[in-house]
C-alpha cells in the first residue's frame, strides 16, 4: 500500500456563533478556497483557533477537511498573532503536515511569517495560484505592480503559502470531519501583548472588499461623493463590494478603506466592474487579477479598455442605473 498523502494545514477563518442573536458559527470564504487548493496538494485537514460548533465542523467537513484541529484557549482570542503561531507550530510538530495554507491578509501573512521562521522553512505570499510540483507546492504570484507571474517554490521545511482571496473556486467534497482537540503551551513571548478592548468595524451588509466575488469600483469619473450612490446601487444589485481609486479616495468621495490599487487593497474577483476609472497602472495592479473586467467610461481611449473584458464608452451615471434596472427587471 502507498503511504497516505501529506496533510495540507488550512488555519481557518471564522466568524464565532453570537448566542444573543441566535447567529451560528461560519467560516470565511477565503478558508474554503484553501481547502480546495489542498485537495490539490494532498489530505486537507483544518485548524480552528478558537471555539468550533458543530456548524462550522461540519462546513468544513462538507469542503473536503477530514480532520478538524482546535485549538480552543483564551491566549488565542485574548492576545494578538502569537498563541496562532504556537498553535500552528504544534498540529505541524506532530509529523503529518507537508503545508500549512493561511490567507494572504495581514494578519495571516504575519502569523505565516512567524510560523516560518518557527519551522526553519519559508513563506511564499500572495500566491494566485498553488499547484502540486516535484518536490512541493508550486506557487504562482503576481509581481512588479502585477505585470509578470513569477512561480515560487519552498525548498526547505514545510512551504507556509499565503492565498490571496478568490485565487481559487470554492468546490464541496464532502468528508465525514473528525475532530482532535490540540492542547498548546505558549510561549511567555507569544503573550507579550494582550487585547484590551474590541470596536465591531461598522459595516454596510456588504462583503468583505479584498474577498468579495464581485467588486464595482468608481473613481475620478464618479464626479462626488453623492455620484457614488450609483456604484453602490448596483454593488447591491450583483450581491458585491464597492472600491474605489485613489483619486476618489483623494477626494474624500469615498472611504481609504475602499482603495484598490498599489497603495491600496488588491482583490481579485470574479467580476470587477470600473466606472469611472481611466485604469493607471497604480490602479490596476490592484485589480487585474480579477477573472472579468468591465469598464465604463466616458474617454474610448481610457488605458482600463486594454484591459477590459467588455468595454461601455458612455456616462456611468446613466449606464449604471440602466443595468440596474435591467437586473431588477430580470429578477423580477
Amino acid at each position: 500500500m502507498s503511504d497516505p498523502a501529506p496533510q495540507v494545514l488550512v488555519l481557518v477563518e471564522t466568524v464565532p456563533a453570537d448566542p444573543a442573536t441566535g447567529r451560528s458559527g461560519t467560516v470565511r470564504r477565503p478558508s474554503l478556497e484553501q481547502l480546495t487548493v489542498a485537495r490539490r496538494l494532498g489530505t486537507p485537514a483544518a485548524l480552528v483557533c478558537g471555539p468550533a460548533d458543530d456548524d462550522v465542523v461540519a462546513v468544513l467537513g462538507q469542503h473536503g477537511a477530514a480532520t478538524v484541529y482546535v485549538v480552543d484557549a483564551p491566549e488565542v482570542g485574548g492576545y494578538l498573532v502569537g498563541p496562532k503561531v504556537d498553535a500552528v507550530a504544534a498540529v505541524v510538530d506532530r509529523g503529518d503536515v507537508g503545508c500549512v495554507l493561511v490567507t494572504s491578509n495581514p494578519e495571516g501573512k504575519e502569523v505565516g511569517g512567524r510560523v516560518a521562521v518557527r519551522l526553519g522553512s519559508g513563506i511564499v505570499t500572495d500566491a494566485v495560484d498553488v499547484q502540486a510540483g516535484d518536490g512541493g507546492p508550486v506557487a504562482t504570484q503576481a509581481v512588479v505592480a502585477g505585470q509578470w507571474l513569477a512561480t515560487s517554490q519552498v525548498v526547505r521545511g514545510v512551504p507556509v503559502i499565503a492565498v490571496r482571496p478568490n485565487a481559487a473556486p470554492v468546490e464541496p467534497a464532502p468528508v465525514q470531519a473528525v475532530v482532535e482537540k490540540v492542547d498548546v503551551t505558549f510561549a511567555p513571548s507569544s503573550l507579550g501583548a494582550r487585547v484590551v478592548s474590541r470596536t465591531p468595524r461598522a459595516t454596510t451588509g456588504r462583503p468583505e472588499l479584498t474577498a468579495a466575488p464581485v467588486v464595482v469600483a468608481g473613481g475620478r469619473g464618479v464626479g462626488s461623493a453623492a455620484g457614488f450612490a450609483v456604484v453602490e446601487a448596483l454593488a447591491d444589485a450583483l450581491g458585491g463590494a464597492v472600491g474605489a481609486s485613489r483619486a476618489a479616495t483623494d477626494e474624500s468621495w469615498y472611504g481609504h478603506q475602499f482603495q484598490i490599487g498599489q497603495t491600496g487593497k488588491t482583490v481579485a474577483p470574479a467580476l470587477y466592474v470600473a466606472a469611472g476609472i481611466s485604469g493607471a497602472i497604480q490602479h490596476r495592479a490592484g485589480m487585474q487579477s480579477a477573472r472579468t473586467v468591465v469598464a465604463v467610461n466616458k474617454d474610448a481611449k481610457a488605458p482600463i479598455f486594454a484591459l477590459a473584458d467588455l468595454g461601455v464608452v458612455g456616462d456611468l451615471h446613466t449606464v449604471l442605473p440602466q443595468v440596474v434596472a435591467e437586473i431588477a427587471r430580470r429578477r423580477a
